[in-house]
């Protein structure tokens, strides 16, 4: 049977939900369930949740040395957050003290561009050992910022799609807020991780958009709500998550206000992992009893459809080739996939509407000279990246900007790619 690796296994919660999908499918049972981590007591707690949700349902190994765990592996799932709490942290605090407002900080901005920084060097690793012990397996990746990662990526793995639920959680809202039940709706989107369109929204040939135009004063104090009302299509992102893409938000108190945007909300939803994952191992270490309940993510559903052949759409994030026409060609887009047998084929959106592609090739921008950061051995694209960086480029003056990089490249160090260090 199929070998599926988790890469980042502590991450507890989330492997527990992945392994509770896994094994809804009986066309699964048998399957060989590797797990990694580096740290003992995280991979210790994994191994336990995994054996009791699948049970006799899968073979259950755990890993303290990756290539160990990926050797014959015919899917990778990535989910590493290098760093940790600590650089989160770090990634809030630094930035704050020249005034520059996050909400989330894994994507774009001061935040998203260290995090992938601090990850690539990972990536680099991760990528030599798939190499090396199961060049053909599909890898699936989960570590943010997706698009930096996967396009990093790209060039360095055979098969790697970008996975994130927002388009699908997106969606199911939409369906909830105009009273039409999902398996109803039909839908296409399109864009980029954490800042794609939907572009279609409908039942039974019926657009649904007009059903979102209502005067609700409460709604209309959403960042993605007030994005919808002036762009003309919804974005598929959460308003904390958007409200740190654009140029018009963060550093204008009146638009906090206005908005309810939760600056510094990631710190917060952080400091809860930390408590969820405390609370996990210790139900485990007592005998306890865990709440198991399947989670509806894409990477479950892909293996399922590879292994049967049953075809289903997913939304990945795969290098723009030809896929979305007026986006550069070779940056890292997300958009409706189809998975059967033969794998993840993308399909090809054509052109966005202008405003959306203006706003996605903003948030291109940072991506590519991020990429060409560590590529490149270019610390000055470090510096590029902020100054392109919607958020970071209408909050600060320049000369804060390059100090701003210059002390977040002394606190994660070793952290980040050698040539980036100075």
């Amino acid at each position: 049977m199929k070998k599926i690796v988790f890469v980042g296994a502590g991450s507890v919660v989330f492997t527990h939900g992945l392994l509770a999908d896994l094994v809804k499918f009986p066309e699964l049972r048998g399957m060989r369930i590797a797990l990694h981590d580096i740290d003992p007591e995280r991979l210790q707690v994994a191994e336990a949740v995994a054996r009791r949700i699948t049970g006799d349902a899968a073979t259950v190994t755990a890993h303290l040395d990756r290539r160990e765990a990926l050797d014959g592996a015919d899917f990778v799932i990535n989910m590493v957050q290098v760093g940790g709490y600590d650089s989160t942290v770090t990634d809030f605090e630094i930035p704050a003290r020249y005034g520059l407002r996050q909400t989330i900080a894994d994507t774009i901005g001061a935040g998203g561009i260290f995090r992938a920084l601090r990850t690539f060097p990972l990536l680099d690793a991760l990528a030599a050992d798939i190499d090396a012990v199961c060049p053909d397996a599909l890898l699936l990746n989960y570590t943010n910022p997706m698009a930096m990662n996967v396009w990093y990526l790209s060039g360095k793995v055979r098969n790697v799609v970008g996975l994130c639920h927002s388009v699908y959680w997106t969606m199911r809202d939409l369906a909830e807020l105009v009273n039409v039940p999902y398996e109803e709706i039909t839908y296409l989107a399109a864009g980029v991780n954490h800042q794609a369109w939907v572009l279609r929204f409908e039942r039974d040939g019926q657009d649904l958009y007009p059903l979102l135009d209502v005067n609700d004063p409460e709604l209309r104090r959403r960042v993605r709500v007030d994005m919808y009302r002036r762009l003309g299509y919804y974005p598929t992102e959460t308003s904390e998550h958007s409200a740190e893409y654009v140029p018009w938000l963060m550093h204008h108190d009146s638009e906090i206000d206005r908005l309810r945007i939760p600056v510094g909300e990631y710190l917060r939803v952080s400091e809860e992992n930390l408590a969820e994952y405390k609370r996990t191992r210790d139900l485990v270490r007592q005998g306890g009893e865990l709440d198991i309940a399947g989670t509806d993510e894409y990477a479950p559903q892909i293996i399922h459809s590879i292994v049967t052949g049953t075809p289903r759409v997913v939304y990945g994030n795969v290098v723009n080739d030809g896929l979305i026409s007026n986006l550069p060609h070779g940056c890292v887009v997300e958009v409706p996939c189809v998975a059967d047998a033969t794998g993840v084929r993308p399909t090809a959106v054509g052109a966005l509407p202008p405003q959306l592609a203006a706003l996605n090739r903003t948030y291109v921008s940072v991506n590519e000279l991020t990429v060409r950061a560590a590529l490149e051995g270019e610390p000055r694209h470090v510096r590029h990246a902020l100054m392109i960086d919607p958020n970071t480029a209408a909050s600060l003056p320049l000369e804060d900007i390059w100090r701003m990089a210059d002390e977040l490249t002394r606190a994660h160090g070793d952290l980040l790619p050698e040539a980036l260090r100075g």
